[in-house]
């Protein structure tokens, strides 16, 4: 219901846009967020916003590099990342959930998506 695109192969310096697509427009109701993972660790929250928009949410690691928003009519959640990082470097998954405070907490979300790889080289 979620699938994510975008990722790729970049190196330090560069950009990335991320896109989530719904398949549902009952997304566009929801809060949907970005996380990352990397093996062996948990997954950490990137980015979060509001169903319509009007507030956005950052990890302090990505805070003036990343940007979420959403297009509602598009039914597609984008995460624009920019001046990335060796330490970007991670699995990025798409998330939504009902719940519309603490938008870092990944127990919250209810939707999933498959992952998309982004890997930043040095």
């Amino acid at each position: 219901q979620l699938v994510e695109s975008g990722g790729g192969l970049v190196q330090a310096g560069g950009s990335l846009r991320l896109s989530c697509g719904a398949s549902d427009k009952a997304f566009n109701s929801l809060v949907m967020s970005w996380f990352r993972q990397v093996p062996g660790k948990e997954r950490e929250f990137v980015a979060g916003i509001s169903w319509r928009g009007f507030s956005q949410y950052y990890a302090d690691s990505v805070k003036g590099r990343f940007t979420i928003s959403r297009d509602n009519s598009k039914n597609t959640v984008y995460l624009q990342m920019s001046s990335l990082r060796p330490e970007d470097t991670a699995v990025y998954y798409c998330a939504a959930t009902r719940i519309e405070s603490d938008f870092q907490f990944k127990s919250h979300y209810n939707y999933w998506g498959q992952g998309t790889q982004v890997t930043v080289s040095s």
